[in-house]
């Protein structure tokens, strides 16, 4: 028998949520009725694997966990709060493999990140939750938030295009660094993702594979400095409590992407593993369609 493939797994997924009869609960946060912590697995779970797997394969944690939060908190929240986890994960990563690090090149492409990612958060922090259009379907009404449509639209884009082979082959020229540092940074800020980008720019920097993932944790550090404050100042107040279950929720996530950083480092190389990879983009199409449609992160 075939086992059932990534799309199946993901309908079954779904299948399960719906049958749990995920609502909202009283505080805001989305809870399964059946009593189970729905939140805590899910986000537990991604931030564990997708730490690991960065160490491999070569997509972001925040790839895989904007999406898993944005099932439990508004868009802009859910960037803060996998900005968080992100920021955090990097810093213990790099306790970790810092000495690894070529610093000439992470300095010639963090240091132009900075502004780029200031841009990118404050942009976000602007559009917040604007509705972008509003549809119905079954008896129900959606309004996509316009930083919603943005980022499910950059998910979709991610998508297709690591699906792609030439996409894998594809470096910027050295002489690039600069604005590859600008643009990622500006990614990060207003979407999260910068994964791409950076891979895009430092590809042909003649770095070897542990240097290669190094050096970009250390760049992602100087993304995550600069926009995490823009965020704060800006938009999560009244949308993100971290005194409350969403702070705990943001802290397990935490100690969970720590504990698959650690597993990852100890099996540290680069590989690309094509099923993650084709599952992954397949995750991302379904959740960024989900983002756009206003279905999550409303």
């Amino acid at each position: 028998m075939r086992p059932p493939c990534a799309a199946a797994r993901i309908c079954v997924l779904f299948s399960f949520l719906d049958r749990a009869q995920l609502r909202p609960a009283t505080d805001g946060n989305l809870l399964v009725k059946t009593g189970l912590p729905v939140d805590f697995i899910i986000i537990g779970v991604v931030a564990f694997a997708a730490s690991a797997l960065t160490f491999f394969s070569g997509f972001g944690l925040g790839t895989l966990l904007l999406p898993a939060f944005a099932l439990f908190f508004s868009v802009p929240a859910a960037v803060a709060a996998t900005g968080v986890v992100h920021f955090l994960n990097n810093l213990f990563k790099g306790t970790l493999i810092f000495r690894t690090a070529h610093w000439p090149t992470a300095l010639r492409f963090g240091i132009p990140a900075v502004p780029g990612a200031i841009a990118g958060a404050l942009l976000l922090s602007y559009l917040g939750e604007m509705p972008a259009f509003r549809w119905s379907a079954f008896g129900r009404e959606f309004v996509p938030s316009t930083a919603g449509v943005i980022i499910g639209a950059a998910l979709i884009l991610l998508a297709v295009l690591e699906l792609m082979p030439w996409f894998q082959r594809l470096a910027a020229p050295p002489r690039l660094v600069p604005l590859g540092g600008l643009l990622m940074g500006f990614s990060g800020g207003l979407t999260g993702q910068q994964g791409a980008l950076r891979s895009i720019f430092l590809l042909k920097s003649g770095l070897d594979a542990p240097r290669f993932i190094a050096t970009g944790t250390m760049v992602s550090i100087f993304v995550d400095l600069s926009r995490l404050p823009t965020y704060f100042a800006s938009f999560t107040r009244g949308t993100l409590d971290l005194s409350g279950r969403e702070g705990l929720l943001v802290a397990f996530g935490t100690a969970c992407a720590f504990a698959g950083a650690w597993l990852g480092a100890s099996y540290f190389k680069k590989a690309t593993i094509e099923v993650v990879r084709y599952l992954v983009a397949g995750l991302m199409l379904l959740i960024g369609a989900g983002l756009v449609f206003g279905v999550l992160g409303a």
